[in-house]
Parts: C-alpha cells; structure tokens; sequence
C-alpha cells in the first residue's frame, strides 16, 4: 500500500506516517515528491509517499542505480536460507577475516532479485572506510561471488553501522546546503566525487528547486555532481 503525507519537514512528515499508519520506522520505505523550501513568500513544506512492507519503487531507476540502493526493510530471518545465502554470508565473513578483522554477518532483507547483508564489526570504520570506497569495494567482491554461484541477476547490498542510511542523510543535507550557495552566489560548486546511487540522491533532492540544476561530470564509477545556477541574474 502507498501513502502520501504533507508536513513542514522530512522528519515531521515521516512523524506523521508513523503515528497513522501505526507502523514502525522500519516497516515503509519513504520516497520524497515534493519540496518547497522555507522563504519570505512561502512557509515550506515536504510531501512524502509512504511505501508500506516490499512495496518499494524501482521505476526510473538505472542499473547502476540499483546497485548501490538501500533504505530499511521489513525485519527478516537473518539466518541464511538456501545454499546461496548461506556461501554468500560464508564468504563475506571469511573475506573480512582475511583482511584480519573479526565480522558478524547476517542477512537484513530479501527481495526481488536484491538481498541486503549487514557486517557487525569492532572495526566497522575501517569496512566503510573513506567516504564509503571500502565499503562499496566489499560490495562489488560480494556481487562478482554471486555471479560466479550462477546468481548475476541478484544485487547484493552489504552494510555495517548503518552507514548508507547515514550517508545518504548527510548528502541530502549538503545538497540543500549546496543549493543555497549556489543561489546566493550564482557560482557553481562542483561535489565531490561519488557513487551512481549518492549522485542519483543530490540530483533527486535539488530536482524540484526552480532556480538550480545538476549535472553529472568525470567518468568512472566515481564521477562529481555539479550544483549551477539557472535563475536569472
């Protein structure tokens, strides 16, 4: 089931599903329609969708994009089911021992052709490393095992700490806080560089603001958004 709510912010609206709907924070996944921020002429608003157990949106989404998507889930089993699963979670585990640290692995979601693995760690800090890079290395090793189990056509998304729900906070902040550089100065600001899925999140959360486009630059995997001003002076 979907549902759409209306707030002044992100998190009052988020408030407002959860009380509703009865639901935990867990239990939906939420996909922002709308953003008016807050200025002399209007009193800013958020308009969210509320996407309730598996009913996450994939429309509209690259392949790239798929591979690095992840929000929280409806809670599951975390043991491995299947012969899949269970080499899968085994080498994970193992590849992180080799590396000399001590992990934990479990399974934290299933769905359609993705599955979501956490790594509980006392050196979780050093598995996510700068800005993520060790964390989506791990990721790519885990996917390129799945394949070789004959299994291409499922995405596997590994996390520790919670970190990509942490990540993709902060880059939605900074993509606010880019914007309104970029509109007092009408300078452009070139990001730093970043993943499909964190480009594809400051080029969603600055869609909707008039004044200010995005525009991807660089080559590779890692490439640099570019935040610019299209008002006029």
């Amino acid at each position: 089931m979907t549902y759409e709510f209306e707030a002044k912010t992100e998190k009052e609206a988020i408030e407002m599903a959860v009380n509703e709907l009865r639901l935990e924070r867990d239990q939906f996944d939420v996909e922002i329609l709308e953003t008016q921020k807050k200025s002399i002429f209007n009193k800013g608003y958020v308009k969210i969708r509320v996407h309730t157990l598996s009913e996450v949106p994939t429309a509209n989404k690259s392949e790239e994009d798929r591979d690095y998507d992840e929000r929280p889930r409806v809670k599951i089993d975390p043991v491995p089911q299947g012969e899949f699963e269970e080499k899968l979670v085994t080498f994970v585990k193992e590849m992180v021992e080799k590396m000399g640290y001590d992990v934990n692995v479990e399974i934290t979601y299933r769905e359609d052709k993705k599955i979501g693995i956490r790594m509980d760690s006392s050196f979780s800090s050093i598995l996510i490393g700068r800005k993520g890079k060790n964390l989506d290395a791990l990721q790519l090793l885990a996917n390129i095992y799945a394949g070789r189990l004959g299994h291409e056509e499922i995405r596997v998304i590994l996390d520790t700490e919670n970190y990509r729900l942490r990540r993709e906070e902060t880059l939605v902040r900074l993509a606010y806080n880019t914007a309104d550089k970029v509109r007092s100065s009408h300078n452009s600001i070139l990001l730093e560089p970043m993943n499909p899925f964190e480009r594809r999140l400051i080029h969603t959360t600055l869609n909707d603001i008039p004044d200010v486009e995005t525009k991807s630059e660089g080559d590779g995997l890692y490439k640099q958004v570019r935040v610019l001003y299209k008002g006029i002076r």
